[in-house]
């Protein structure tokens, strides 16, 4: 056994004993439960919520804001109104793509932190096809190339990670993550160099392409892309839950020992898993592409999305349908943070700082779900 499987099982050994406090003469013990009662996984995560809120409040009102006043803001401007409605559903997008991807990798217990660079890999072969492969042919032939291009892109750059993981046993989150920083980079080093429009008045950015525009929701910036987004929802949802492969996935995430021992490759669903992984993370960025008023390859394309994804993936505990409300949700958290920043002259990392707060508190309270406390006297 590996020194890192070791580690692994020593601490699953660990956790799965009671843990003892000692207070005085009293003993906190927190054990793990043997059955969680169905009412704890509705009701914990909403009292998560609030707390978030409580926590959030004690922020705004450190920065010198009215609480009250801040949140108000933020739901008035996410969605009370038309504009701010389609806003939430716009930038829920990408976040719902990119969360499907991540819970994908995260339900066959691979950590794939590489959704943001998926993302712009799939932005940049999208904007490679429309610039210079295709860039004369009708659009209904050219919106489903961009896409599949840059579904294709995300999937090769999910799976490197995952080939390094299978085949060599390289740890996927360090992968991963670092290839991040290289796909980044590379969309800027194209943005700012080769693929510059020399008629764009010194900005940074490629020439526009306006065939791959989508079609929008009469009177809305909703476009095409929030339909890709639930359609890839419901298909995830369908093959996790109908498929033989689901239910490899399902059985590797749960138990890999008993999976290789049942006689399922792990090797080829690593591969296969981080591949559909970054397809979607590079759809998202395609879609991302193809959604702006005026498409092309530009800075600020992502203000981490792919980040944020692992956020959403997590709150809705890597549920495909659920994954599509939080994503929702959060969006309009980064809609509302808009309102906010301008409304309360606060720093746009508010926002950031508001969603990390909600991710710790409702993973604690998971904690609760997961195990028990018990207090019991010291026996002598």
């Amino acid at each position: 056994m590996t020194t890192r499987a070791n580690f692994w099982q020593t601490t699953r050994n660990i956790l799965s004993l009671p843990l003892d406090i000692v207070r005085g003469r009293a003993v906190v013990r927190i054990e793990r439960r043997l059955t969680t009662p169905r009412w704890m996984t509705y009701v914990v995560p909403v009292i998560s919520i609030i707390v978030a809120l409580l926590l959030g409040a004690i922020l705004l009102a450190a920065a010198g804001v009215n609480p009250l006043e801040a949140y108000n803001t933020v739901l008035t401007g996410a969605f009370t109104s038309l504009d701010g409605l389609a806003g939430t559903a716009v930038k829920s997008i990408p976040l719902i793509l990119c969360g499907l991807g991540v819970a994908l990798a995260f339900r066959t217990l691979l950590w794939n932190i590489g959704a943001e660079g998926q993302l712009f890999m799939g932005a940049f072969a999208a904007a490679g096809v429309a610039l210079y492969v295709i860039p004369d042919a009708p659009p209904f032939l050219l919106i489903p190339a961009v896409l599949l291009a840059g579904a294709l892109a995300g999937a090769l750059w999910g799976f490197i990670p995952g080939a390094l993981k299978g085949l060599l046993g390289v740890n996927e989150i360090i992968t991963s993550l670092m290839l991040n920083y290289v796909a980044i980079l590379w969309v800027d080093y194209l943005i700012y160099g080769p693929w510059r429009d020399p008629q764009g008045y010194g900005f940074p950015g490629t020439a526009p392409f306006e065939a791959v525009r989508f079609p929008r929701l009469p009177g809305t910036r909703v476009h095409l892309g929030l339909l890709i987004g639930i359609l890839a929802a419901v298909l995830i949802a369908f093959a996790l839950q109908r498929t033989r492969w689901g239910y490899e996935t399902r059985v590797i995430g749960e138990n890999q020992q008993a999976a290789r021992y049942a006689g399922m490759s792990l090797v080829k669903n690593i591969l296969l898993v981080m591949f559909l992984s970054g397809g979607l993370a590079g759809l998202a960025g395609a879609s991302e592409l193809c959604g702006l008023t005026n498409p092309r390859l530009q800075i600020g394309l992502s203000p981490g999305y792919g980040y944020t994804a692992i956020i959403v993936a997590w709150l809705a505990r890597l549920n495909p349908y659920a994954i599509v409300l939080v994503s929702f949700l959060f969006a309009g958290l980064l809609v509302g943070g808009d309102s906010l920043q301008m409304a309360m002259n606060l720093p746009r990392a508010t926002v950031y700082i508001l969603q990390g707060i909600v991710l710790f508190a409702v993973l604690g309270g998971e904690l609760f779900v997961r195990y028990r406390v018990r207090i019991a006297r010291q026996e002598e």
